[in-house]
């Protein structure tokens, strides 16, 4: 299944150029080697706000954190191909849900203990809650779905193939939507997917991580809501956070011990456990974040809501999991359709053209169902646009047409960066029935045709609907930091670096972008 696959790709691209510490100290060294007192942590990549949190407890415990963050979903398959082993001394998920599924991860687990909570929510700017008549404490997921069929709510949410908030709340509404009384199974998602079809209809915003969904909505201003979890959404601006009542699907951080530590490493990760569930750790936590304290007797932040919502049910199998991730990839979602801007000047001969041609080629077997693929090589001038859809009755045919085209790639010429952008979004036109954006590799400067400044003029004439297509540049080679950062600042993307990490693990990336 293409979801699946996206999970063992993410895990590989994170795993390369992902690597964040909470703390610069040099007991931690640099080379991902042990470090007494130094504990290497693979953590769910929305616990970067927890870094004041982590420097107290260095301050109180003298444990420091190197923390390498990644998506959940991600990080679950590198512990169940034993890649983890030697990397990592513990693990702090979003949450084990996921895991437990996973035989060949679970068994590498010795002890959860949880740290914090935060259930997955809705949140609605307060102009849509009022007109669509909503009390927010009496909201459920239904309700939801009737006002995105009715077309007077649109949303955005992660990609749940990546990102446990996007995984938890697809298994939040198929639950609900279904009416499983128990752990979803295969008859639930069939009895819901007519119902989450509709519903899905009204996602206009996708993204491989929390934050830059966040960013993605506060530029843009035109989609009415956020699905993502109660913390996530406290720290946005104007939005009622609304739990619906008919339950959700909630994070409990746990920090676990990987079976391969040391014992020693495991009393570290013991110490901690405890000092993150101190009361003291607890009520910055929950003022910091607002997550929600797992000990008893520290009080919320202000703000979270202290009545209890019915907890919904996980799915109870692998398979389960699977099929839904593969339905909302392939069926339920948006289709994608993408611009591969690509850089095929002189300066790509030879290595530099072989990995590009490599990681395109390995990329075709995560695209999905109905996407459209376009391919636009250029050098001094734009090359070629040739355009490929992934069909469902025949995917086979797309893919190996964009296989061969991937083969057919040559290198000469100067470097037109910006006048080949001018030509993908003439290209792409506005679009609201798909999630569009463009793709941008390039291992050079500008040095032919339009100017940065040509193009700064050319993006703020574009209509609405178009400026609101992100590029998602790739740093390779000799390109410039600071030219492909105010690309993708200007067009709202975000820019992804292959001069750190690996070719493919930028590309993988940004699929959860797509």
């Amino acid at each position: 299944m293409r979801a699946l696959r996206l999970a063992a790709g993410a895990a590989a691209a994170l795993l390369a150029v992902t690597a964040c510490t909470a703390h610069e100290d040099t007991r931690s060294g640099d080379d991902g080697a042990p470090r007494p007192g130094t504990l290497r942590v693979l953590a769910s990549s929305e616990l970067g706000d927890m870094k004041p949190v982590l420097e107290q407890i260095r301050k109180d415990t003298g444990i420091t954190v190197r923390p390498t963050y990644m998506g959940t979903l991600a990080a679950v398959d590198l512990i169940a191909r034993g890649a983890s082993d030697d990397r990592y001394d513990a693990l702090w998920l979003s949450s084990d849900d996921y895991l437990r599924l996973r035989p060949e991860a679970a068994k590498k687990v010795v002890s959860e203990t949880p740290i914090m909570s935060s259930p997955v929510a809705v949140g609605v700017k307060p102009a849509t809650v009022r007109a669509l008549g909503w009390t927010p404490g009496d909201v459920t997921w239904k309700q939801v779905e009737q006002a995105v069929a009715d077309g007077r709510l649109t949303y955005g949410m992660t990609d749940p193939a990546r990102s446990n908030s996007g995984f938890s709340t697809l298994v939040s509404v198929a639950s609900a939507l279904s009416g499983a009384q128990s752990a979803l199974t295969d008859a639930d998602v069939a009895r819901a997917t007519p119902r989450l079809r509709e519903f899905f209809e009204g996602q206009k915003l996708t993204s491989g991580s929390s934050g830059w969904l966040a960013t993605a909505y506060e530029r843009r201003g035109t989609v009415d809501a956020l699905l993502n979890y109660e913390s996530v959404l406290m720290g946005v601006k104007g939005l009622t956070v609304i739990r619906p009542r008919d339950g959700v699907v909630t994070a409990d951080y746990p920090l676990s011990s990987l079976a391969a530590s040391s014992q020693d490493t495991r009393d570290d990760v013991r110490r901690l456990a405890e000092a993150l569930r101190a009361p003291a750790a607890q009520k910055l936590i929950t003022e910091r974040t607002h997550r929600r304290p797992v000990v008893a007797s520290v009080a919320p932040a202000a703000g979270l809501d202290t009545g209890r919502r019915r907890e919904l049910p996980f799915p109870g199998s692998r398979s389960v999991a699977d099929r839904l991730l593969d339905s909302y990839e392939n069926e339920l979602r948006r289709p994608s359709r993408t611009v591969y801007v690509l850089d095929t000047s002189g300066s790509m001969d030879g290595d530099r053209l072989a990995r590009l041609k490599k990681s395109l080629g390995d990329l075709t077997g995560d695209f999905r169902d109905r996407e459209e693929v376009t391919l636009m090589p250029f050098g001094s001038r734009v090359k070629s646009v040739r355009t490929h859809v992934v069909r469902p009755e025949n995917p086979r045919a797309g893919l190996d047409a964009i296989r061969e085209d991937t083969r057919a790639l040559s290198a000469d010429g100067d470097t037109a960066i910006y006048t080949s952008l001018e030509k993908a979004y003439e290209h792409l036109g506005a679009d609201d029935d798909t999630f569009t954006s463009i793709v941008l590799m390039t291992d050079g400067e500008n040095t032919r045709g339009a100017s940065p400044s040509d193009f700064d003029g050319f993006y703020r004439r574009l209509p609405g609907g178009q400026r609101e297509i992100p590029v998602f540049p790739i740093l390779f080679g000799d390109s410039d930091r600071d030219e492909l950062r105010h690309i993708a600042d200007l067009t709202g993307g975000r820019l992804f670096d292959a001069q750190k990490g690996s070719l493919d693990g930028a590309f993988e990336e940004i699929r959860g972008y797509q």
